[in-house]
């Protein structure tokens, strides 16, 4: 790999790249709807691998012999490779194009689920969950491709569609998986996963094309060639992550999705050990009878979290984007995840609650991720011109996935000093997220931003 160049004295991107709004050439706003409907398959697929593997992991984990913390660091492990390579995924497909990067990372992942089933030891187990982190490291190249095919005022709806997908693999995953490892056993879930990415892989082989302003008809659009700042070869995130944190509108939702994803990973790698605690028999903890139940209840909740998820992300968001800018949408996101964190860490003070009373609260809960991640996805794309999209979006991933090593990091520990502990946690670290995120700047061409409102 050639050598890195040296250091730019100044960031080169603008610093209010949103105030002239990236015009969609032609041949690309023509095939915009067939664009995003393979968009949408490729993430389903990919979610509904993920899915299905999610309500058995830790207990799969367990199997092999681990503790409930050392069950949390595995999924810091997975998020430790999105840290370090989202932002490489980004600025390859900045540089080489959007397909070949998404076909080469969902290889990757297929490799890492067949290696999660053939899993006889838990070094094997925790090389796999590397191995998926590393291929599953893409999603912020998906989202620069809804950036390349749609106009910024555009984005929220656009991102809301991948927010569907994850419903959906929430939805309908945990089911199969669910079901799969009762049948089948612990293992089997993983082979599923396996068999979605490999028919991802040849799906998106088939239909996606390249969207990319550079790369689309040989680069016959013009594009300008990358300035010399964003054509780093370094593998690892640092010094992208230092560009994209100099540019002013970026910087405020960089920071505000990291405390967020520190919050929202304490809750989603306590989940399973939480629901195993709080609604399974102590005589049946740590038995295979218990896992199942465990697994199939995780699934449960699951369910309600993916019905949500389609019905808001899928449905909702658009009339709610026409009553609510951005911004609001955000900060009233995030207090919602607050509200439903708040009430499920108070579930352990009452004596025989039934596993049902998670479900209302995983519905706000829902409701509020389906507001914030959009909008957030969207705000952080138009803080950069169109040629940064990769790169700035995997830094956003990149630092997603940092707040995702540090809070399964301490799930574990919190969980076992009292398990509702890591949702009290995460109400606090996602009040501070819904603090700053009332600093970030209204685009200007927001058509909800208040008149007179300075951007």
């Amino acid at each position: 790999m050639p050598p890195e160049p040296s250091e730019p004295s100044e960031p080169t991107a603008p610093r209010n790249a949103t105030a002239s709004p990236v015009a969609v050439p032609p041949t690309v706003a023509s095939s915009n709807r067939g664009v995003l409907g393979v968009v949408f398959l490729t993430l389903f697929l990919d979610l509904l691998g993920f899915g299905v593997i999610l309500p058995v992991q830790p207990f799969y984990a367990k199997s092999f012999g681990a503790s409930a913390a050392l069950v949390t660091l595995i999924s810091a492990g997975y998020s430790l490779m999105q840290f370090l390579f989202a932002p490489f995924w980004g600025r390859l497909s900045d540089r080489i194009g959007r397909r070949p990067v998404v076909l080469t990372s969902v290889a990757f992942a297929c490799v890492g689920w067949l290696l999660l089933g053939a899993a006889s030891t838990l070094w094997m187990l925790v090389l796999s969950r590397l191995l998926a982190g590393f291929g599953n490291a893409n999603l912020g190249t998906v989202q620069a491709i809804v950036a390349d095919v749609l106009p910024p005022k555009d984005r929220a709806r656009g991102m809301g569609m991948i927010g569907a997908s994850f419903g959906l693999g929430f939805l309908f995953g945990p089911i199969v998986g669910g079901y799969a490892s009762a049948r089948f056993g612990m293992a089997a879930p993983a082979f599923i996963s396996a068999g979605l990415a490999l028919l991802n892989l040849g799906l998106a082989a088939i239909l996606l094309k390249e969207t990319h302003p550079r790369h689309v008809d040989g680069g016959a659009r013009g594009t300008p060639t990358l300035p010399a700042s964003t054509e780093r070869r370094s593998l690892f995130p640092f010094a992208a992550m230092r560009e994209a944190l100099a540019i002013h509108d970026a910087r405020a939702m960089l920071v505000v999705g990291f405390v967020y994803a520190v919050g929202f990973s304490l809750m989603e790698s306590a989940l399973s050990l939480f629901v195993e605690q709080a609604f399974v028999p102590h005589d049946l903890l740590g038995s295979d009878a218990g896992n199942r139940m465990a697994a199939r209840l995780t699934m449960q909740v699951l369910v309600t979290v993916g019905v949500t998820a389609v019905v808001v992300q899928g449905g909702l968001i658009r009339p709610i984007r026409k009553a609510l800018s951005e911004k609001q949408m955000l900060v009233g996101g995030a207090l919602l995840i607050v509200v439903a964190f708040a009430f499920n860490a108070a579930l352990p003070l009452f004596d025989h609650v039934p596993v049902a009373a998670m479900y209302p609260i995983m519905v706000v809960l829902s409701v509020g991720s389906g507001l914030y991640t959009t909008t957030a996805s969207s705000l952080l794309s138009r803080a950069v011109d169109a040629e940064r999209q990769g790169s700035v979006l995997g830094v956003g991933q990149s630092m997603s996935a940092l707040g995702r090593i540090l809070g399964p990091a301490v799930a574990g520990t919190l969980l076992t000093l009292w398990p509702g502990l890591p949702f009290g946690v995460g109400a606090a670290l996602l009040l501070v997220a819904a603090l700053v995120a009332t600093t970030v700047k209204t685009p200007v061409d927001d058509e909800r931003a208040p008149a007179g409102v300075a951007h």
